[in-house]
């Protein structure tokens, strides 16, 4: 029972302790005179994804691999038709020409070039079917030139600047950085293992806890955002926050997970991965249909209903 709860107060604790490592950090590079693009893309986008890091971590560390690839699919998952969809219900997502034509479609790249690396026996037989570390090392160098190039698309367009960046002298700062990674190695902890005793509980896969309780609550952050966004009227960054997470989680998380420790990768989880594609495809796909470049409160609905089913499916066929 004390797991059960560790892991329930482990989703608070490890994303309050991403929230004070994001404002210590923030306010130390402002400080330092790091302008604010530079501050959005590196400190705030990294921190924005480091419950579904710090998860993977520990979870790849104790050999859990199906966890930490559960985790980030489902992620991506959720983050698209769950959390896009609430927010289209609150408000239509309008989307700029960079994010439809250049960012949506690196993030269907991302996912279908993660079932390729993943589909070893598949494609050429191989001995070993998952993500090796030199997949790894593929996949942090195309994290690099997405920053680089979303580097590039800030400074001309000024995107980043929306940010707030809270004001703290370096002693609280200081504080503040230590207390978010405490909190987020401990409640890290606590969910990975009470993952795992759910699963050997109710004898079920760890795959089935990453893709539902994990990926949900770990991409709570990305919802907070994106309905808070969509609430203030400001639609691109509620599709742009969504759309550079899911290409955060494959690029950045998966392929320093794969460093840590190669992620066997079982065959049974390719309708998961398909799912990803999906997603990521049919974002594409709306942005085509009714209004031109809008996510529309009828297509909100229906991503929420389509993810309502995807997790009944889930629960049943697992």
């Amino acid at each position: 029972m004390l797991t059960y709860i560790l892991f329930i107060i482990g989703f608070y604790i490890l994303i309050k302790g991403a929230d004070l490592l994001v404002d210590g950090s923030s306010s130390v590079a402002k400080k330092l005179k790091i302008s604010t693009i530079v501050i959005g893309l590196t400190v705030v986008s990294f921190g924005t994804s480091a419950p579904e890091f710090i998860v993977n971590i520990f979870a790849s560390a104790q050999g859990n691999t199906q966890l930490a690839i559960g985790n980030i699919l489902g992620s991506n998952i959720a983050n698209i038709l769950l959390i896009l969809g609430v927010a289209a219900i609150i408000y239509p997502l309008a989307t700029k020409k960079n994010t439809v034509w250049k960012e949506i479609p690196l993030g269907l790249l991302a996912a279908v070039l993660l079932g390729v690396l993943v589909n070893d026996n598949l494609i050429d037989s191989g001995s070993f079917s998952g993500l090796s570390r030199i997949d790894g090392v593929v996949l942090l160098s195309l994290l690099l030139i997405f920053l680089y190039y979303t580097f590039g698309i800030s400074k001309i367009t000024g995107e980043k600047d929306e940010i707030e960046i809270k004001k703290m002298g370096y002693f609280k700062s200081t504080l503040f950085i230590i207390a978010g990674m405490i909190g987020l190695v401990v409640g890290g902890k606590w969910i990975v293992d009470g993952a795992v005793k759910i699963a050997e509980n109710f004898h079920i896969s760890q795959s089935l806890i990453g893709l539902t309780i994990v990926a949900i609550g770990t991409s709570l952050p990305e919802l907070a955002t994106s309905a808070v966004a969509a609430f203030k009227k400001q639609t691109d960054i509620a599709i742009g926050n969504v759309v550079g997470s899911n290409i955060f989680n494959i690029f950045w998380i998966l392929g320093f997970s794969a460093l840590v420790r190669p992620l066997p990768f079982d065959d049974s989880s390719n309708g998961d991965i398909l799912m990803t594609i999906g997603a990521s495809a049919l974002l594409f796909i709306i942005m085509f249909l009714g209004k031109r470049h809008v996510v529309e409160r009828w297509q909100g609905i229906m991503m929420v209903g389509l993810y309502v089913a995807y997790i009944v499916f889930l629960v049943m066929t697992k």
